[in-house]
C-alpha cells in the first residue's frame, strides 16, 4: 500500500515541538511493507487541513492518508471534521474498532474522535497523537485497511 501520514499539530508545525507521532507511525507503515509515499506536519487549521487531505486522497498514488493528532476533544481537534467534511462515505467500524482495542491497554482511548473515510480514491484514517496511540491504533486495524483500499479499486468483498 501506498501510504501519505499528516502530522496535525499546532506547535510541530510551527516547530517548536518535533514530532514524535507522524515518524512512528511511517516507522510501522515500512514495518508492514507498505511504502511511504509522504510526510508532512499541517497546523490544526480545519480548512487547511480539508483542502490538503482532498488533495491527497486525489492523488492516484495514494491509497490512504494516515493522520495522527487532533481527534481529541481540545479547542483546536478538528480532524475528524475536516475528514468527515471530505469523504463521501464514513466507516464508522474502524474508528469504533480503534477505540474498542485501545480501551483494553488505556482507558482514555474512548475520547478519541478518529474517524475514517472514502475520499476520491484513497482511504483516510484517524489516528490519536501520541505515539504509542497512533501505534497502537493502526496495529488495530493494519490487516483490514489493504482489503479495503482493494474494494474501493473494485475487487469483490470476498
Amino acid at each position: 500500500m501506498r501510504v501519505a501520514v499528516v502530522t496535525v499539530s499546532d506547535s510541530v508545525a510551527r516547530g517548536e515541538r518535533q514530532d514524535a507521532s507522524g515518524p512512528a507511525i511511517s516507522e510501522r507503515c515500512r514495518a508492514l511493507g507498505w511504502q511511504v509515499l509522504s510526510y508532512e506536519a499541517l497546523s490544526d487549521d480545519r480548512d487547511t487541513l480539508e483542502k490538503r487531505l482532498a488533495s491527497l486522497a486525489g492523488l492516484d498514488s495514494v491509497d490512504l492518508v494516515l493522520t495522527t493528532g487532533g481527534t481529541g476533544i481540545g479547542p483546536r481537534d478538528s480532524t475528524p471534521e475536516a475528514t468527515a467534511a471530505v469523504c463521501q462515505k464514513i466507516l464508522p467500524g474502524l474508528g469504533e474498532f480503534m477505540r474498542e482495542k485501545g480501551s483494553q491497554k488505556n482507558p482514555r482511548a474512548v475520547l478519541s474522535r478518529a474517524v475514517a473515510g472514502i475520499c476520491k480514491n484513497a482511504l483516510i484514517v484517524n489516528l490519536p497523537g501520541s505515539p504509542r496511540g497512533a501505534v497502537e491504533s493502526l496495529d488495530a486495524v493494519a490487516e483490514l485497511l489493504p482489503h479495503a483500499v482493494e474494494v474501493l479499486r473494485g475487487a469483490s468483498h470476498g
